[in-house]
């Protein structure tokens, strides 16, 4: 019995030391939720993150410079009476123009008619054709192409008149200006009376002399001097391209410029090239001429592409 009760005892005095260091431990446990309330802190923090949001109302001040910027905005229109300014000081400059010419006395203004020079331009007839092509002058829409090919030792001479329009392209070969259209050609021939083979065919004579037509297909009319003048009576048609060989010796290609009085111009042309250079009469010269123009007009004149 005595031994149980010793027993006893020490067990009784352990259990109470053991319940209080427990009990320490609980009180460390209630430090960590002292840790708690620093956490609170970040909640403190949180009036701070709204610290920003006043910031946000700073920004509104910079919206507040926009309505400032609109004041440029009201400035542009005064930018432009300066600009109108500038028109005014343009018109003094037109008045020293003015008084310039006033003090040029009128005398100046017949001086100043080579201002006439765009009406020069548009006057012009014709041009060496090979020359309008390398200065750019050159008709597209449509034109008439009249080259000469003359015998070097008699007046025999063969002319074609070349009546185009609607060019695609216009390029140089080796030959001549290709012409990338329809076109049609009429040909024209001058027999000299003392040609040799003047019964033959002119569709059947030496190259250079030929032409593809036959008598019956040819206006003649024989001169004072008894030259034949022989006019093709309807032109031959090409289709798709042709080419005006470039010219040798004396021989030429000239382009006329659809103008009004183009068929005035025409058998001005023939007349003085027939009389000066082919020794035709000058009436003949005129009459084959106007043989000549009357026959572009019926049948190579331009309405659309081609009258018919």
């Amino acid at each position: 019995m005595a031994t149980i009760k010793k027993t006893t005892k020490k067990a009784a005095a352990k259990k109470p030391a053991a319940e209080k260091k427990p009990a320490a431990k609980k009180a460390a446990v209630k430090k960590p939720a002292a840790k708690k309330a620093a956490a609170k802190k970040p909640a403190a923090k949180k009036p701070a993150v709204k610290k920003p949001a006043a910031k946000k109302a700073a920004v509104k001040k910079p919206a507040a410079k926009k309505a400032a910027a609109k004041k440029p905005a009201a400035k542009k229109p005064a930018v432009k009476k300066p600009a109108a300014k500038k028109a005014a000081v343009k018109k003094p400059a037109t008045t020293k123009s003015v008084v310039k010419k006033a003090s040029a006395a009128p005398k100046a203004k017949p001086a100043a008619k080579p201002a006439a020079k765009p009406a020069e331009t548009s006057d012009v007839k014709f041009r060496n054709l090979f020359d309008a092509y390398s200065q750019g002058k050159l008709p597209f829409s449509h034109g008439y192409i009249v080259s000469a090919f003359f015998n070097q030792n008699t007046t025999y001479s063969i002319y074609e008149i070349v009546s185009y329009a609607g060019v695609k392209e216009i390029f140089p070969t080796e030959d001549g200006l290709t012409f990338v259209t329809g076109g049609k050609k009429l040909y024209v021939l001058i027999e000299p009376d003392t040609y040799q083979l003047k019964f033959q065919e002119p569709v059947s004579r030496a190259e250079g002399e030929k032409i593809p037509k036959r008598f019956a297909e040819l206006e003649i009319l024989t001169t004072r001097n008894q030259s034949k003048i022989m006019v093709a009576k309807e032109p031959t048609e090409s289709y798709g391209s042709f080419t005006i060989l470039k010219p040798t010796g004396i021989n030429f290609s000239v382009v006329f410029y659809q103008l009004p009085n183009v068929f005035d111009s025409l058998v001005s042309f023939f007349a003085d090239s027939f009389n000066r250079f082919r020794k035709i009469p000058e009436s003949d010269a005129k009459k084959a001429a106007q043989l000549i123009a009357a026959t572009i007009k019926k049948s190579m004149g331009f309405e659309g592409e081609y009258s018919s």
